[in-house]
């Protein structure tokens, strides 16, 4: 296999950055979303709730609350222009959105200035549109005007050269209600009352303090 004697910037910084936002198609404008004013962060939570990431069947969907998209878009050091949204001229309707928050990384026994990518969702009718590359090239363009010029984000896929992996586990805390939805099944030689009780809490927790 492949033999790593150092580790670098996959780019490096850039010093001719554009200054122009990208070209959005014909009918499209960017918007840099107020996410303290609640009838904007209501349109980003249905935006999110109707058009984010799903099953394969298109039966679930994440359903992040608005005072959650409030907690993890503004951590400290959060910029107005990195909350990038894409509206339909005519209507003004939301119909995509981008984000990044800034984020120091250590890399063995480097720390960089990153920016955390994440929350990319462009409306269902528009996904023909070509909307998301443009996205991606503007929150980009965005996060280099600030002199950061590298980024981390997670994908549920096997992507080239990931600077990380991780497994992770789900347990059911409403068996019945899962099953009864058909996000999940009854195992072989499992009943109802079985398996509610193998995914029962105990309760009192493990450890002290800890919710």
């Amino acid at each position: 296999g492949e033999v790593v004697n150092t580790h670098g910037p996959v780019e490096p910084d850039k010093d001719n950055i554009r200054q122009e936002p990208y070209t959005l198609p014909q009918g499209f404008t960017w918007d840099a979303l107020d996410l303290g004013d609640r009838g904007v962060l209501k349109e980003l939570y249905t935006l999110l709730n109707e058009n984010y990431v799903e099953d394969d069947d298109n039966m679930f969907r994440f359903d992040y609350s608005p005072e959650f998209l409030l907690w993890a878009l503004r951590p400290p050091g959060w910029l107005p222009q990195w909350h990038c949204g894409v509206r339909v001229v005519s209507s003004k309707k939301l119909v995509g959105f981008i984000s990044a928050i800034p984020a120091t990384i250590h890399i063995y026994d480097t720390e960089k200035k990153m920016v955390e990518i994440n929350f990319l969702c462009v409306h269902k009718k528009l996904r023909s549109k070509r909307v998301a590359p443009v996205l991606i090239r503007e929150i980009t363009r965005r996060v280099h005007l600030e002199g950061i010029f590298q980024a981390v984000y997670t994908a549920g896929v096997v992507l080239p050269k990931p600077v990380g992996t991780c497994r992770y586990w789900h347990r059911s805390l409403n068996p019945r209600k899962l099953i009864e939805v058909k996000f999940s099944h009854l195992s072989r030689n499992m009943t109802m009352q079985r398996t509610m009780k193998l995914y029962r809490l105990p309760e009192v927790g493990a450890s002290r303090g800890c919710k």
